[in-house]
């Protein structure tokens, strides 16, 4: 499942795929899995399918909106459409658990009053990070991964 989203900007007002002066975040969640956030220059075909190509397995079952530049995702895996603008969910076909990761990453980005361009991918990928351990203990984890084996 895959999505794309500009988040940022100086001004508010123009959303969605074609807000100017905001960045472009791609993201990918496996059912019952991990979050894959990046930035992207754009939202053509070709560069989500380069960051699909590389993030996932040939032959996988991919739930997308309809939006155009996904088409070409059948020849790559099984490709399931959901069709916001008819039903919200319908059993497994439904994009909500990254439409709650976009929703838990702008809600920690508020507190940042703002985030650098520069800085922009760090900030993301701590939301990732925080996302995809969400269910951990942080600290135990930290420890555990700074001190190895000698920790347990």
């Amino acid at each position: 499942m895959s999505a794309s989203w500009r988040i940022g900007g100086k001004r508010k007002g123009a959303r969605g795929r074609g807000a100017q002066g905001k960045v472009t975040v791609f993201g990918m969640l496996e059912r019952n899995g991990k979050i894959y956030t990046t930035l992207v220059d754009n939202v053509s075909a070709e560069t989500l399918m380069n960051e699909i190509k590389q993030h996932t397995e040939k032959g996988s079952v991919f739930y997308t909106d309809k939006f155009r530049s996904y088409k070409s995702l059948k020849f790559y895996g099984k490709h399931i459409t959901v069709n916001h603008g008819n039903y919200f969910a319908n059993g497994r076909r439904h994009i909500n658990g990254l439409e709650g990761f976009w929703s838990f990453a702008k809600e920690r980005f508020l507190k940042y009053h703002g985030v650098s361009k520069r800085h922009f991918l760090t900030y993301l990928k701590e939301m990732e990070f925080r996302y995809n351990y969400r269910r951990q203990n942080l600290y135990h984890f930290l420890i555990k991964i700074h001190f190895g084996p000698f920790f347990d």
